[in-house]
């Protein structure tokens, strides 16, 4: 039964596939920041040191540091990525994300170009101020 629940609502719900989740942090000091967080147990799944970034992995969980890049920290999604940056079979394009929240009278700061297909973005505010970016790379 609560499979067939499942399927009867979620498409009441418009449940949007927004892709992997991470929390984008505007860093200080990327080494300190670094070494912080491998005493936590993650590691350096992508980014360069030298560029100022780093994408940090411990199991499904991701963190990406960026020193001088922004000034605050970011809720980040990315469509049509897992958590291990395979691309998914099944994903909500960053386009129709939007078009979604423009749907529902949600104020964008930035928008992606809705007449493109492939990589785009767009960053949205949440109630409280807090930056969402929904970042696609396929």
């Amino acid at each position: 039964m609560s499979a067939f629940f499942i399927f009867i609502i979620q498409p009441i719900l418009n449940i949007m596939k927004l892709g992997a989740f991470s929390a984008s942090l505007a860093v200080k000091d990327i080494k300190a920041s670094k070494a912080f967080y491998e005493t936590l147990g993650f590691s350096v799944f992508a980014g360069q040191l030298e560029n100022n970034y780093l994408i940090m992995k411990n199991g499904n969980a991701l963190i990406g540091l960026f020193q001088g890049m922004f000034e605050n920290n970011i809720l980040t999604f990315n469509p049509g990525w897992d958590e291990n940056a395979k691309t998914l079979d099944n994903f909500d394009d960053v386009r129709t994300i939007q078009k979604h929240l423009k749907a529902n009278n949600i104020k964008l700061e930035t928008e992606a170009d809705e007449s493109t297909s492939g990589p785009a973005s767009f960053v949205v505010l949440d109630p409280d101020g807090n930056a969402i970016l929904v970042d696609q790379h396929v």
